[in-house]
Order: C-alpha cells, then structure tokens, then sequence
C-alpha cells in the first residue's frame, strides 16, 4: 500500500504550457477518428505495432517496422533472440494496458516483470546496484542509489494520485520523474513512455491506441536535450513542454488523416449518395438525431437502402450509431 506524502515535483505550469493543453483538449474533440479508435482492431493493432517499433527502436532495438510486424503476427524472422523477446513482451504488456492501475506500484512492477522477461536478472524487481543511463561508454545520467528508490517511488506515486494538475500535464511530470529517479536495472524507457499512455488513457480511452512514440523517436534528440535540460534546472517544464508539443502534432497527424479519409469516402459516393448527403445535412441543422425509418421518409428510399446508406456514413465518420437494433439513432459527429 502506498504511502501518504507532500511531496510536489518541482515544475511550472507557464502560458506556453497553458495554451498546449488548450490546443489538446481543442484537438481531441475535433478529431472523428479519435471515437472509433477503440472500436476498430485493424486501426488498433496498427497504432499499437508503430508504438512498440517505436518505443523499442529508441532504446536501440535493431528490428526493421517491417520484422516487429511479423514478430506480433507470430511469424519467424531472422533476427537477435534478445530484439525478438523485447517486441513479444512489449506487444504482452501493451494488450494488458487496460487492466493496469496506473496508481499502483505493484502493477507497475507487474508491468516491468512482463516488459523485461528473459532479458534482465532483476525483473520486475527494483534495481539494488546502481544503475545510469549511457550514451556509449559515457555515463550521462545516474539514477538514485537502490536504497532510496521504494521511498522515492512511492511519494511519486502518491503525488500522482492525487494531484489535482490536467491528466496531460500530470502525465508529463510522472514520465520525466519516473525517468530521474530511475528505479530499475533495465526498461526504464519504455516502462515510463508505456506508464505515460496508461495515464492518458484513463482521461481519453484512445490514448491508449495513439503512437505517440513514433514522434518521439524522430525527434529523439530532442527528447534526451528536454530530459538533460530538465536535470540541469531542476524542474520538469521543459521536458512537459516538449512532450505536448509532441502530442499536440500527433493529434494534428490524425486528424489530417481522418480528413483525408473522410475526403476520400465521400468522393466514392455517387450523385446520388452525395444528394441523400446534403439533405441529411439539412435535417441536422435542426436535429441531433435520425432514426432509420425518419431517414426512409426524408430520403424517400427503403428500409434496406437507408440502412445501408447511413452505415455506410457510420464508416465514413460522418454519422455516429448510438444504440442497439431497433432503437439505434445517428448523429452528425462535428469536426468542429
């Protein structure tokens, strides 16, 4: 059980930060595709094999996107034993994310045990010997001392839990302090990038699909100067600033691509679909929702035909199924 604490990591919420969690929470509702990500396996497996490539490729993973696919697909491929164990871990715990509480230390030592299996002697076990970061030979971070990392841990994860901050910048914090205090042997990286979606998810269930990671491995320069920075001031902020910054364009990727999407199933309809579409249209500017048999009547068309047409819209991201069977309603679902 975790201990109660006052510890509060140094950070400052500024303008800069401020206005990112602004343009997020703008973004998350405008985005269609952001709904239907935790309804859609193809789209689901897609986002989550990108962010485990991802997450293991900063970690120098040697593995191509193209043999992590084929690792998680259950095909053999040529490759060190050790990358190989790495993907099928990540792949175990990344499916389990939904059953984990991310208040609690024993599934993050559960989380651990999974992600490292077979790969470290101290699994799912904090580190007792010291342990650092290292860029080469060079040792450019070195974590707490093993006798201090239970205690430092838990006044983290009492802070985490109840702290009052936006889950995004809340989230932020916990990446960066999980990072410094650096509680374990190995996995330290993809353990906190993994806990950072685990929190995001509980304030929007689609975090839990979106590769924030693949932008963080292009700019993965970047992502170790925000962290060295942050060591250097004492404080989080910027290292908070660069990860919404990186959420933030992550989000505005989706969305340029669930309006191409969008675009390009609207183009497949006929003219006469097109037609049905505007009239739809108007009905939704002074309703909010349409049954099948209202849009048989409006649409003058059968009932086969207007099922068809509005799951067809359903597809597209333009209408919404709310309800089961005979009791289902569409709504418009607004980009804006």
């Amino acid at each position: 059980m975790e201990k109660e604490s006052n510890y509060n990591p140094p950070f400052k919420i500024t303008n800069e930060i401020i206005e990112l969690v602004a343009q997020i929470n703008e973004l998350t509702g405008m985005i269609i595709v952001s709904e239907k990500l935790s309804s859609n396996p193809v789209l689901r497996r897609e986002n989550r094999i990108k962010t485990i490539y991802s997450s293991l490729a900063i970690e120098q993973n040697t593995l191509t996107f193209e043999q992590v696919t084929d690792v998680i697909n259950g095909k053999r491929i040529l490759a060190p034993p050790k990358d190989i164990k790495e993907v099928k871990n990540a792949y175990e715990i990344y499916e389990k994310l939904n059953l984990l509480n991310p208040y609690s230390i024993k599934d993050l030592l559960k989380a651990h045990k999974v992600l490292t299996a077979d790969l470290i002697n101290e699994s799912g076990r904090f580190c007792t010997k010291g342990a650092g970061v290292y860029q080469g030979n060079q040792l450019i971070h070195a974590g707490t001392p093993s006798q201090y990392i239970p205690e430092l841990i838990e006044q983290l994860f009492s802070w985490l839990k109840k702290s009052k901050v936006h889950p995004l910048i809340k989230a932020c914090v916990f990446h960066y302090e999980f990072e410094f205090i650096h509680p374990f042997q190995d996995g330290n990286g993809r353990l906190g990038r993994l806990w950072h979606t685990l929190i995001l998810s509980k304030w929007k269930e689609f975090f839990a699909w979106l590769p924030i990671e693949t932008l963080i491995q292009k700019k993965q320069q970047k992502y170790y100067e925000a962290i060295n920075l942050s060591n250097n001031i004492g404080e989080s902020t910027p290292f908070i600033t660069f990860i919404l910054e990186i959420i933030k364009k992550t989000l505005e990727e989706l969305q340029k691509n669930d309006s191409k999407m969008t675009d390009i199933l609207t183009d497949k309809m006929t003219d006469k679909e097109l037609q049905r579409l505007k009239i739809l249209e108007e009905y939704f500017e002074k309703n909010n929702y349409i049954e099948n048999s209202e849009a048989q009547k409006i649409l003058n068309i059968s009932d086969s035909t207007a099922r068809r047409f509005l799951n067809k819209l359903v597809k597209s991201g333009i209408l919404e199924a709310v309800g089961e069977k005979k009791g289902r309603k569409y709504r418009k679902i607004n980009k804006n």
